[in-house]
């Protein structure tokens, strides 16, 4: 089990493990075309929300050592703004996946890019992970512009992959290394 020191606090933000008191926010989120896009999932209902929250509750008490999902709000603020996640897989790979998602009101800051390297710093220091993989859509451009500020290098970009919401959709993979996450600590 990962010793986790919550919440974390960068410059800017603060992230949290998320409760029921971020229904309204992560609602105001999850429910809109523009943020579902790019995702499995449809713009979800007040109680698709609720039930997504209080999986990440349970998995937050019971299941850590599988990943977490932390919400991120501004550093003084008290509202989710949106939310980061880590999944960790088998123990013996030693590998996790991140994303995140950010309010369209307060994209374009840099608090994607901020958060998501406070998520690496976890899953390499407290969760041990040797590689830490990003997937998205190649049309999510600003989600691989996240990764790559990252450090994160193109692996692979899989061609129509996946039939998601009625059409074929290509995959890109991102991925970084322990090493190269701590040479890049070093060299910054």
């Amino acid at each position: 089990m990962p010793e986790l020191r919550l919440p974390i606090e960068t410059s800017r933000l603060r992230l949290r493990p998320m409760g029921l008191g971020d229904l309204a926010a992560m609602h105001a989120i999850q429910s809109r075309d523009d943020v579902s896009r790019w995702q499995y999932w449809e713009p979800r209902t007040e109680a698709e929300v609720r039930a997504v929250i209080e999986e990440e509750i349970v998995r937050a008490r019971d299941g850590a050592e599988t990943g977490l999902t932390l919400a991120v709000e501004l550093a003084g603020g008290a509202e989710a703004i949106g939310h980061v996640v880590l999944f960790a897989g088998p123990p013996e790979h030693r590998q996790g996946e991140i994303g995140f998602i950010i309010h369209p009101d307060h994209q374009g800051r840099g608090y994607a890019t901020e958060a998501a390297q406070a998520l690496l710093a976890l899953a390499f220091e407290a969760y041990g992970l040797h590689r830490v993989y990003g997937r998205l859509e190649p049309r999510n451009a600003a989600s691989a512009r996240v990764l790559e500020r990252l450090g994160m290098r193109r692996e692979a970009h899989l061609v129509e992959n996946e039939w998601v919401k009625g059409e074929w959709q290509s995959e890109l993979v991102y991925a970084i290394l322990a090493g190269e996450w701590r040479a890049l600590g070093s060299s910054g």
